[in-house]
């Protein structure tokens, strides 16, 4: 028997991504990606045990990547401020960016709040960098790709990106990050965003805004991100995030 807590894969879907089940009524279970920042449902059937969930390969291969050279240099990298809109996941990009030496808040902030509060948030933390994430789809029975009312949370985001952008409107000063799994990525860059997801509406791994988020902490106030060699550190690439070009935010001192 299936039960909360549950991990899970589906048939119909050739058991590709693991879930955990939320919630259960009339036969329906309610499922969360455990490593993919996707909600999704499915008659309970169709559903096969995980009786123990491998290691996130992708978490493993992307968790240190902070190779700075610490014998004669110290280094102050760009303060990153998270607000996600699922805790499992926020904890997750928390950990990663603990791994990395890098400073960074985490809130916890339902999607339809984040407009509401950026602007308190931003003023309290003074980041350099802030990731604006959590959960989006996009439904196709209603309506094209360029119909912001055809998805769950982009309008959300994009509401939140253009505060985070009256607040600070240079693109150099104030780093933002935006969207989820099939965001409407045109959208979030009209409105501000450096980067964001997802140019071909598919779904991304909880990790990447924060994988973005680290590798611009991590490079030099003087340089321009690599947006091809930074998109390719992302799961799926330039399929699930974009952006342009960014300068890094890291200032690096002598001597140690």
């Amino acid at each position: 028997m299936i039960k909360v807590g549950d991990l899970v894969t589906r048939n119909s879907y050739g058991n590709d991504i693991v879930f955990k089940v939320v919630k259960i009524e009339d036969n329906v279970c309610y499922l969360k990606g455990t490593d993919v920042r996707l909600y999704a449902d499915s008659p309970i059937e169709d559903l096969v045990l995980v009786v123990e969930k491998n290691e996130d390969e992708f978490y493993e291969k992307v968790r240190n990547f902070n190779c700075l050279n610490r014998d004669d240099y110290f280094y102050l990298p760009g303060k990153i401020l998270h607000i996600d809109g699922d805790e499992d996941y926020l904890n997750k990009c928390l950990n990663f960016y603990k791994e990395n030496n890098i400073w960074a808040i985490g809130i916890k902030e339902s999607e339809n709040d984040i407009a509401n509060n950026i602007n308190l948030l931003l003023a309290e933390h003074n980041p350099n960098i802030v990731v604006i994430t959590g959960h989006d789809a996009y439904y196709k029975k209603k309506g094209n790709v360029d119909n912001i009312d055809a998805y769950k949370n982009s309008i959300n985001f994009v509401n939140a990106v253009k505060e985070a952008r009256r607040y600070e409107k240079s693109h150099d000063k104030l780093i933002i990050i935006a969207g989820a799994c099939q965001s409407d990525y045109e959208e979030l860059i009209k409105a501000g965003a450096n980067f964001a997801s997802s140019p071909k509406r598919i779904n991304i791994h909880a990790l990447d805004p924060a994988i973005i988020a680290a590798s611009i902490s991590l490079l030099d106030v003087s340089e321009d991100i690599n947006l091809k060699e930074l998109l390719d550190k992302t799961k799926y690439g330039s399929l699930g995030i974009g952006g342009i070009k960014t300068k890094g935010t890291m200032y690096v001192g002598y001597p140690r």
